[in-house]
């Protein structure tokens, strides 16, 4: 390549190109068919110094030249407590465009946009941000500038990201943005974190990510490219010496033409100083380089290497103490030696990263903490973001300093709702500096406590555990309600780690060894012990626990208590198939948190989660998607990220039943996505089997990426045999059966509830033994499909809910279908289409319809089936069920022949008469058909009424036979 990386200026750069031709032509491609089947990220590795970045400002020309929006950013080694750096970096050339950007995106990208001053300055987040929203909304905002004439996103030096830029790199891997956009990354291939590269190799693998990885340039090219007037023999030598490295090559050409070159003492790749993966030398070349400078011109060099972003005049200024004159001096002497060169902002640059980590590193420390206290002294003079001054508070205070501490308490509370990974960094910066005495013995628990919180939600719930197992030790007699919040924190994630036991343990001797606990302490320490079900403990377990907790509440007049314990209540039963009870439960919890305004029920959205479950159990869809959502709006402005999941797979449960499964598809993913940055492997894994259940509704049968999901799932569980592991096995087998192997599927139902499926929740019993008499039929076992089918009948008659006893109905018309029946089988379907009617579970319905209209045309109902087959399909496709609209294809029924006219009565009957008349031949009730049409019940019986009128029969029964003959 030409030049080496970073030898541009940041954005552009007038240096010819050498070689890269094949990888040249891979960029172009990508260019010429943004938007039409090109890959939507691009990601450059290679070596430090091997021409990663010149490649990418090649790129940016040539995007540049076809008219696209390029936007550049670069991450920094010692800005990475900065929330999305690279991203505001990328961002800070956007001014001319932002007018015409909707006033609602700017507003929630805000945390990346705001306060960019001297540079790259993330503001304030709202208070009701929160971080994956954020991601969703920068996602918008690059599709909105991509529609402008395409739009390129490079980012450089990914692998000095902040934890913050890399989650959003995460999302934007796995969720790519539509219309004619590109990212393109560049990073060094053994710096980048792990959990970059493995979104990335994923992205590669589903053909979302083309990856450029750049080898050494060949001897000719480089020779002839970087030093053509040298000769050949001289040449050669500074080629092998160099490896193929454009940065080493050049530092050698450099240095023999400034009569300085040295021969390295080895040619291997090994690295030197902490430099990474420079070759052995390369880092004694480029510091022989600075050898020249003035005193006064090297302290430039380290203030501007020390403040990176910061590195504007007025600051370097104040670091170095020289006058205007003297440091526009040192600064064109400088830049004459292009060690500096000028960027974005008005800030200077080092011509490249690794010139900036040899400096930096061999400035003496105590010169870097004078740099450091100089930047931060004039960044709170122009007032600058606490986020912008902590990074220098940091590093040059280290004894205790009020303004300093409040600094870096206001950063914390700047990132804490979109960057929690610096939120916590920042409270233990400020942790360090604050006393630890007595006196401030309870402010430092207070501390660590929210760095307990912020941790657990970006993902660090074993840092989170051991810190707050420090509070618990240390905290003193006088301060129980602390000692409460941080055992019921400390239990919740150990919930969220997999380790039941401990939470349950830690919980019991909390309520042991504490006799004098207040009642609002038990009444809290109660509701996180019941939450222990029925993840490990079963509810009949706990349920005497709830009730306790239940009875405390309602005496203290504690009505967050009562609700939160109701909610636990309803949960418990409906998962156990206590239907009346649940339902009782239900109905007093919803009384009691439909009442309470929002700003009460911060601490209720995990109680506001469960009853939605529980309502979902139930069938009560349109309460629990109400339940749901209000969870979700507490749960996000009040930062509680971690029972986002919980919230949203029951709001896409609720939209599978109703069949609104693009929607639910947008649930699910955005549930994978806050569980992948949590870091619970069982969380993903319950939210992975749930994305799989909605993957196999909306997909056609066999898509392999609701099989993917549900392997996953099952993988990320490991051995536990809890609910969500059970959940995760039969989501395996559901996608197995959907794909054609019911060997497979029969295979993991029976490992998720045992041989009588005992170990599962009584609701899905009926459901999923309906899956194992379609696997047995399959292969022929008539007696298995036989038991499990009587199971079925036995469960659903047990537990009485409409979509239970559907699914009994249809493994029941499965074996008379197998049997040679098809007019049992027709009345059976019928019956199950009408229960899921009633309950307003359209998917079921569909289902039941489109399975019961071949059976009815084989009964000799062939007009009665096409009308089922019209409104199931009709059902399927509005809902966005490619699972169903599959199974309509197959069930599709035959042309039929030309037949002679309509009866006159049945001509004269409005298109609406003949809807209603064909509902009541599905067995539909009067409330179900208005609920169907949007209609009142009175509407529906004048329509009925008319009807029988014109049809001159009496009776419903009449209508459905004189319905079927016609």
């Amino acid at each position: 390549m030409g030049a080496p990386e970073g030898s541009s200026a940041p954005h552009d750069s007038g240096s010819p190109l050498v070689g890269r031709t094949a990888e040249l032509g891979l960029l172009d491609t990508v260019i010429d068919r943004l938007g039409h089947g090109a890959p939507p990220f691009v990601d450059i590795t290679g070596a430090a110094g091997i021409g990663k970045s010149r490649l990418m400002t090649e790129l940016c020309l040539r995007a540049r030249r076809r008219g696209m929006t390029v936007l550049r950013g670069r991450a920094a080694e010692y800005e990475r407590h900065l929330p999305f750096h690279p991203f505001a970096d990328a961002f800070a050339d956007l001014d001319d465009r932002l007018p015409h950007t909707a006033p609602e995106l700017l507003d929630a990208v805000s945390p990346i946009l705001g306060g960019r001053g001297a540079g790259p300055s993330p503001g304030p987040a709202a208070a009701s941000a929160d971080r994956f929203g954020l991601h969703r909304s920068v996602a918008g905002l690059l599709a909105q500038l991509g529609r402008a004439g395409g739009l390129v996103v490079a980012l450089d030096d990914v692998h000095w990201a902040d934890p913050a830029s890399l989650e959003l790199l995460d999302h934007l891997v796995r969720h790519p943005v539509p219309g004619p956009v590109v990212l393109v990354v560049a990073r060094r291939d053994r710096q980048t974190p792990a959990a970059l590269t493995a979104a990335l190799t994923r992205g590669v693998d589903t053909d979302a990510v083309l990856r450029i990885a750049l080898a050494p340039l060949a001897e000719q090219e480089c020779v002839e490219g970087l030093a053509p007037d040298l000769p050949r023999g001289r040449a050669a030598q500074l080629y092998a010496a160099g490896e193929g490295n454009p940065l080493y090559f050049l530092s050698l050409l450099h240095a023999h033409r400034e009569g300085a070159a040295r021969r390295p003492a080895s040619s291997s790749a090994s690295a030197e100083n902490g430099l990474g993966e420079l070759p052995t030398g390369l880092g004694a070349l480029l510091l022989n380089e600075l050898a020249p400078l003035t005193p006064s011109q090297h302290r430039a060099l380290e203030a501007i290497a020390v403040l990176g972003d910061h590195a504007v005049p007025p600051v370097i200024r104040g670091a170095t103490g020289r006058t205007d004159a003297e440091l526009d001096d040192d600064l064109d002497a400088l830049a004459r030696r292009d060690l500096v060169r000028p960027g974005p902002g008005g800030r200077m640059v080092l011509r490249h990263p690794v010139i900036r980590t040899l400096v930096h590193e061999s400035t003496a420390v105590r010169r870097r903490v004078e740099i450091h206290r100089a930047a931060a002294a004039e960044l709170a003079r122009t007032g600058a973001p606490a986020v912008e001054q902590a990074r220098h508070v940091e590093r040059s205070v280290t004894s205790w300093d009020p303004q300093a501490y409040a600094v870096l308490r206001q950063a914390a509370e700047q990132t804490a709702s979109t960057a929690p990974t610096s939120c916590a960094h920042w409270l233990g910066a400020a942790l360090r500096l604050l006393p630890d005495t007595v006196e401030r013995a309870p402010e430092r628990r207070d501390l660590m406590l929210r760095r307990a919180r912020a941790l657990g939600v970006a993902g660090g719930l074993r840092e989170s555990r051991d810190l707050l197992h420090k509070v618990i030790s240390t905290v003193g007699p006088d301060e129980a309600g602390v000692r409460t919040s941080a055992v019921v924190l400390c239990a919740s994630t150990e919930r969220h780690l997999g380790r039941y036991p401990e939470a349950i343990a830690l919980l019991r001797r909390e309520l042991s060894r504490q006799p004098g606990l207040s009642p609002s302490d038990r009444v809290s320490i109660g509701l996180e012990l019941s939450s222990s079900a029925p993840h490990n403990a079963s509810y009949p377990q706990m349920r005497g626990e709830v009730a306790r907790t239940l009875a405390d509440a309602r005496a203290l007049g504690n009505e967050l208590g009562e609700a939160g314990a109701l909610a636990v209540a309803a949960f418990g039963e409906a998962y156990e198939g206590g239907v009346a009870a649940a339902s009782s439960y239900a109905a007093q919890a919803a009384g009691l948190l439909d009442g309470l305004p929002d700003d009460d029920l911060t601490a209720l959205c995990e109680p506001l989660g469960r009853l939605g479950w529980a309502e979902a159990f139930l069938g009560c869809f349109t309460d629990a998607e109400r339940h749901a959502d209000r969870g979700l709006g507490i749960a996000r402005r009040s930062g509680q990220v971690y029972l986002l999941p919980l919230l949203l797979l029951c709001k896409a449960h609720v939209r599978i039943q109703t069949c609104r499964l693009p929607s639910a598809c947008e649930l699910a993913d955005e549930a994978e996505d806050i569980a992948r940055g949590i870091g619970s492997s069982e969380l993903l894994a319950f939210v992975l089997a749930n994305k799989a259940q909605v993957r196999i509704a909306a997909s056609a049968p066999g898509d392999p990426e609701a099989l993917a999901a549900a392997e996953e799932a099952v993988a990320s569980m490991g051995p536990s045999d809890n609910w969500r592991a059970s959940m995760a096995w039969c989501m395996l087998g559901y996608a197995a059966l959907t794909g054609g192997d019911p060997h497979r599927a029969r295979d993991a139902l029976l490992r998720a509830g045992g041989d009588d499926l005992r170990g599962l929740q009584p609701s899905m019993r009926p459901l999923l033994s309906e899956l194992l008499v379609t696997a047995a039929l399959s292969t022929g076992d008539v007696d298995s499909a036989s038991a499990w089918s009587e199971r079925a009948r036995k469960d659903a008659e047990r537990l009485g809910l409409p979509v239970q006893r559907a699914s009994a109905l249809r493994s029941a018309a499965q074996l008379a279908l197998h049997g040679g029946d098809p007019s049992t089988a027709a009345t059976l379907l019928a019956e199950a289409a009408a229960e899921c009617a009633r309950s307003g579970a359209v998917f079921w319905e569909a289902r039941s319809l489109l399975l019961a209209a071949p059976a009815m045309t084989a009964a000799g109902f062939g007009a009665r089936g096409a009308a089922m087959w019209e409104q199931g399909h009709r059902l399927a496709t509005g809902g966005g069920a490619g699972l169903l609209v599959g199974l309509a294809e197959l069930t599709r029924p035959s042309v039929p022949s030309p037949s002679s006219p309509a009866p006159p009565w049945l001509a004269s009957l409005t298109a609406r008469e003949r809807e209603v008349a064909e509902m009541v031949a599905e067995g539909l009730t009067n409330q179900a058909i208005a609920t169907r049409l949007y209609l009142s019940p009175r509407t529906v019986e004048t329509h009925l009424s008319r009807v029988f009128r014109k049809t001159d029969v009496a009776t419903r029964a009449g209508l459905a036979a004189l319905m079927a003959r016609s």
